[in-house]
């Protein structure tokens, strides 16, 4: 399994007899990556991004910390050396998102898009994908591949983005994707659900393939 995949499950795991954990390896991603652009955050700021509780937030703190990828001051919450190295990682699997706006590909008032790097081949139906959503609380998510400079979905041949070149500018100007990427986009009533959607159904279709590799 990719180590950055496996480090994400390890701090959304039980290390004891506790009860069950109430975020998952989405919310670890999510955690990093504001840490990442904001350099120190405070648990009001996890609260309100990943949509937890304090207790939550409390816990999820401590589990990165007991594998040493943040420090704690009274700045906030920051990153430590090996965070970075576990960031950077994570960041050039799935290194773009943008918001998008409703349309043929995105059905939900509120649409986030994410890019997962070279992993075309790990794509069935797109079912998967879809369920790693709605776990979310999403509507579902679309999955796109992207092949000989077209947008397409598993499966098919044809862009499926051939009559909406506004979105597909979009795409392609936001995410920059290349042969045998994937975009997923995940579909909400709210923009952090749809978010964590698209975020989670990629991080399933990776540890999906390395279970199945």
């Amino acid at each position: 399994m990719h180590m950055y995949v496996k480090a994400l499950m390890k701090v959304a795991s039980r290390y004891s007899p506790s009860r069950v954990l109430s975020f998952d390896i989405v919310h670890v991603f999510k955690a990093l990556q504001l840490m990442v652009i904001n350099g120190h955050v405070s648990r009001a700021l996890l609260c309100k991004e990943l949509g937890l509780g304090e207790g939550s937030i409390k816990t999820l703190v401590k589990h990165l910390k007991m594998h040493k990828l943040i420090d704690t001051t009274k700045g906030g919450t920051s990153l430590t050396s090996k965070g970075k190295a576990l960031c950077s990682e994570l960041l050039s699997s799935i290194p773009s998102e943008t918001k998008v706006p409703q349309c043929s590909v995105a059905l939900g008032k509120f649409n986030h898009a994410v890019l997962l790097k070279e992993f075309g081949f790990a794509v069935n139906s797109g079912i998967e994908q879809r369920d790693a959503a709605i776990k979310m609380g999403a509507l579902g998510a679309t999955t796109l591949l992207f092949e000989d400079d077209k947008f397409v979905m598993p499966g098919q041949n044809h862009d499926s983005l051939r009559r909406e070149p506004n979105i597909r500018r979009l795409l392609i100007e936001k995410l920059n994707p290349d042969d045998e990427d994937v975009i997923i986009i995940g579909s909400a009533t709210d923009e952090r659900t749809a978010e964590l959607a698209a975020k989670n159904a990629a991080l399933l279709t990776v540890t999906s393939h390395e279970k199945h590799a």
